[in-house]
């Protein structure tokens, strides 16, 4: 497997971002090579501090970087020798078998929507994250902001591909998909909520549980929790913000430490002909290591196919 790493991408790049591919270098079979894609000169004036072997890695030259600021489809036509177009073009023309990058998640999404795209029958891509239950295992929520204007069949969809997510990476047997909502009952929620529940209640496509609401989210409820982009992106970094206060506070538990972002490393972009793995900003090395490792459980998952495979069978059903 060739792993595509943005070098380039992240609040402490190229740094962090070495360290972690230096990381997870001994962790992986020989036969796998790790791409890293980023200014070339700055890449080996790093192997050569470190004192390390550079012809460990294969290196793309991409010497242009995309800010966090930029708009991502502008920034995309106007930077074509960034790394994340240069990872685009090798991912569009499989000289590597997933991209992953902490850099510019707008970016990543357009570039991913516009270069491998969308698989068919998919509205609108999406991206999950892991909530940690407090028996053991995490949850999946899904939207956390790519989609903060979610309409009910987009709603539906999110509960079919957090389920493919759950049961073939997390190998979860038939996940329980719920409906974040304000109450249990079937007529709770805004308008959008009550039509995504009347399309979720007769699915054919997963094991739909009803509604969930915020004080299950932890519990053990539900392995899937849908929600529109907007609500799934607060309620996720509501978790870091009193992760980040717990620790300051010198709290320290188990349960806890699994709420630290460093063990997750990234989200995968689901519903996308690829394998793009998207990581938190602030990534440092631990992370980065993370997100190689979930490049290549995906990978070895073959993800986009059963992705691919579900909506075939989901457009014979809504026939």
């Amino acid at each position: 497997m060739r792993i595509g790493l943005d070098v380039s991408g992240g609040d402490f790049a190229p740094k962090s971002t070495l360290h972690g591919a230096l990381l997870v270098l001994k962790e992986l079979p020989k036969s796998d090579r790790i791409v890293l894609i980023g200014d070339k000169e700055v890449i080996l004036s790093f192997f050569h501090e470190e004192s390390v072997n550079p012809d460990l890695f294969d290196i793309v030259d991409a010497p242009d970087q995309i800010e966090m600021d930029e708009s991502p489809t502008k920034a995309l036509v106007a930077k074509p020798n960034s790394s994340i177009a240069v990872g685009f073009r090798l991912l569009k023309h499989k000289e590597i078998h997933s991209f992953a990058s902490a850099g510019s998640s707008g970016a990543m999404m357009v570039g991913a929507i516009y270069s491998v795209n969308t698989i068919q029958g998919v509205i609108r891509p999406s991206t999950p994250a892991h909530i940690p239950k407090e028996s053991g295992g995490s949850s999946i929520l899904i939207d956390v902001g790519t989609n903060p204007d979610s309409k009910p069949d987009v709603m539906y969809q999110f509960g079919l591909l957090g389920s493919l997510l759950s049961e073939h990476v997390q190998h979860v047997k038939n996940p329980r998909v719920g409906l974040l909502n304000i109450g249990t009952e079937e007529k709770k929620g805004n308008l959008i909520t009550q039509s995504a529940f009347q399309l979720m209640k007769d699915a054919k496509d997963y094991n739909f549980i009803g509604n969930v609401e915020g004080r299950d989210l932890f519990r053990d409820r539900a392995d899937v929790i849908v929600c529109d982009g907007f609500v799934g992106n607060i309620v996720l970094k509501q978790a870091e913000a009193l992760y980040r206060v717990l620790m300051k506070r010198g709290i320290k538990d188990a349960y806890l430490d699994r709420f630290n972002y460093e063990n997750y490393g990234g989200s995968p972009i689901l519903g996308v002909n690829a394998n793009v793995i998207v990581g938190h900003g602030i990534s440092n090395g631990k992370a980065i290591r993370q997100m190689l490792l979930l490049s290549k459980e995906i990978h070895n998952a073959r993800l986009p196919q059963k992705i691919r495979q579900a909506f075939e069978k989901y457009a014979i059903n809504n026939l």
